[in-house]
């Protein structure tokens, strides 16, 4: 198994870094044998060598079935113009729409990751709040399975590609035949699934600590059964939110006419949902060794550099001791 850390591949992400050998060293006291990182922007000094990039997680929208789709009554609802339509997505067609991903992968091949991570699930800025759903798990999968095939038709990536849990509609690790029919669907042979411990808990507003949390992720794995063998890549983090959902939910917050500030009204919200937070139950250890995936990420939310090693310490000391 081997334990990475996130990080975004980004210039003023890294710009603490005066060296890869830098990067290195600060990696290597998470307890870290590499990173697993997103693609967003650009680094220009390329402090993330190719060798230290073990996964990449692809682009992803959180908002993306009605533009995938064509539904052009839903995306002038929530987002007003074409103007902002088109610059949310970067793209004006479906086709300008799938080169973002074709691009994405083709990196990832090129740099020689062992995995690229794609997010199964949809959810507008107003679903965030409410929990009333416009699309199913089923439409949600059905359009992420319709991308992916397009995108790894006739391709020979070397690459893993993991499928990850959220708790919005689409994949979310609750209903094994949902994941089945997902994994079926899917006719890229490397599969496989990148199980999120937090955004598991997610799924259930009961939660009240990491003690009930382990419990329920081992309730949901005895339900899929024979499915957890799909389960390759584990992105381990805490979020015990339930409480603070079910008063969000009762008392929605108006949210700003104005697309992008209602966006970043909602990002504060998902960050109170989302916290990825150090996993520290007792029986966080036998739950991984239960799994035991190939790929370990600590998945955690820091400030800056002395907080993350500060945060992956506490993890790293729950799993081992």
């Amino acid at each position: 198994m081997r334990t990475l850390i996130n990080v975004v591949n980004e210039k003023r992400s890294l710009e603490d870094f005066s060296s890869s050998e830098e990067f290195e060293t600060f990696y290597m006291a998470c307890h870290a044998d590499g990173v697993e990182y997103i693609r967003c922007g650009y680094d220009d000094r390329n402090i993330i060598k190719p060798s230290m990039a073990v996964g990449c997680h692809l682009i992803f929208y959180s908002d993306w079935v009605d533009f995938w789709t064509g539904n052009k009554a839903a995306l002038m609802r929530k987002f007003g113009s074409g103007e902002i339509i088109s610059s949310v997505y970067s793209a004006k067609n479906r086709d300008e729409f799938i080169a973002q991903f074709k691009e994405d992968m083709e990196f990832a091949e090129k740099i020689g990751v062992e995995y690229a991570v794609f997010h199964v699930s949809d959810v507008s800025l107003e679903e965030g709040y409410t929990y009333r759903w416009e699309h199913t798990d089923r439409e949600v999968i059905d359009a992420s399975i319709e991308l992916l095939n397009i995108l790894t038709e006739g391709e020979k990536y070397s690459f893993q590609l993991l499928l990850e849990n959220l708790w919005w509609k689409g994949f979310s690790m609750t209903d094994p035949y949902l994941t089945e029919y997902m994994l079926d669907k899917l006719r890229y042979e490397n599969k496989g699934i990148m199980l999120d411990t937090g955004h598991l808990m997610n799924t259930n507003l009961a939660l009240r600590s990491q003690d009930e949390a382990c419990d329920y992720i081992h309730r949901c794995l005895d339900r899929h059964g024979d499915l957890c063998s799909y389960i390759k890549g584990v992105h381990l983090h805490m979020s015990i939110t339930g409480a603070y959902v079910e008063e969000a939910i009762k008392n929605p917050p108006p949210l700003d006419p104005d697309y992008y500030k209602s966006f970043s009204q909602s990002y504060e919200h998902i960050l109170k949902i989302d916290t990825h937070q150090p996993f520290t139950a007792k029986g966080v250890g036998e739950l991984i060794e239960r799994i035991s995936p190939d790929y370990l990420v600590y998945e955690l939310a820091a400030q800056d550099r002395q907080e993350k090693i500060r945060l992956c310490d506490i993890q790293h000391k729950a799993l081992h001791g």
